[in-house]
Order: structure tokens, then C-alpha cells, then sequence
């Protein structure tokens, strides 16, 4: 570890990194987590009864969005040419959850770990959505990046 913060500059104030002088490198990051619930509502999801609809195919879309939208929502983050997005929402019915993992691509000079992030937690805030009528008690936790590749950092992987 021990690098220093690079989104601040010398005075303190927040920057916007530069990353010109990067090389542009095929670049790779997965981001996991995943949203608890009572049993009846993991059921109702699974089971496609939810009244406002598919929750696990809107949530994938809603994922997706979010990823390309993370320059939007992160004030510090560039605007990259992502080439891929997938969203995976499984149905986890030993630990009563919906698991996560959305995995971002793109070739460029800076990483996609916030895309990830982001892709996650909006798919995560979309199934809390669409069934907090019938389970108020949900759980959004465990998010972390899982995989980054690419750059000059090299790869990092979680250790589980």
C-alpha cells in the first residue's frame, strides 16, 4: 500500500487525476455483493410474483445504467469508453439473498472498479425498490471490488 492519494494536489483540494501520460491498456474490473432478505421475499422474486415485475431483469438493466453512468454520480471519476457490462443477479436461497456480481470492461488509461461498484449498488438499490413494499428489513452489504486487471498496478484479486 502505502501510496499516497492521488485525487488530492499539494494544497489539498480535489482534482481530477490526469492520466495522459498512461498508457491505454485493456483494462478489467469485478465487483460483488448482495442484498438479504426474508425468505417469502427471495421466494417472491425467484418465483417472477413481484408486482412490479421481473425484479431480477430490471435490476440487471438498472445495473448496467449505472455503470455507464458512474461519471455522473462519482465527481472524480473520468468519463471512459466502457466495451462491457455484465450484471449477474443469483438467487442465493441457503443464505436468503440475491448475489451480485458485475463484472466492467474497457480499453483505456484508468480503471473500471467504480464502474463495478456502482453497477452493483444500483442493482442492489433496484431490487430494494421494487420489493421494499412487502420486506422493509433488507440488507445491502458486502460490496467489494473482487478483480481489477490492467495498468500499470497490474492485477489485484480478493482474497476470500
Amino acid at each position: 500500500m502505502g501510496d499516497k492519494l492521488t485525487h488530492f494536489d499539494a494544497s489539498g483540494a480535489a482534482h481530477m487525476v490526469d492520466v495522459s501520460d498512461k498508457d491505454i491498456t485493456a483494462r478489467i474490473a469485478t465487483a460483488t455483493g448482495r442484498i438479504v432478505m426474508r425468505p417469502e421475499t427471495l421466494a417472491m422474486i425467484a418465483d417472477g410474483t413481484a408486482k412490479k415485475g421481473d425484479v431480477l431483469g430490471i435490476a440487471r438493466l438498472a445495473g448496467i445504467m449505472g455503470a455507464k453512468k458512474t461519471p455522473d454520480l462519482i465527481p472524480l471519476c473520468h468519463p471512459l469508453p466502457i466495451t462491457k457490462v455484465s450484471v449477474d443477479l443469483d438467487v442465493n436461497r441457503d443464505e436468503n439473498c440475491v448475489d451480485i456480481t458485475a463484472t466492467v470492461k474497457t480499453t483505456g488509461q484508468t480503471g473500471v472498479e467504480m464502474e463495478a461498484l456502482t453497477a452493483v449498488n444500483i442493482a442492489a438499490l433496484t431490487v430494494y425498490d421494487m420489493v421494499k413494499a412487502v420486506d422493509k428489513d433488507m440488507t445491502i452489504t458486502d460490496i467489494r471490488v473482487m478483480l481489477k486487471d490492467g495498468g500499470k498496478s497490474g492485477r489485484y484479486e480478493a482474497k476470500l
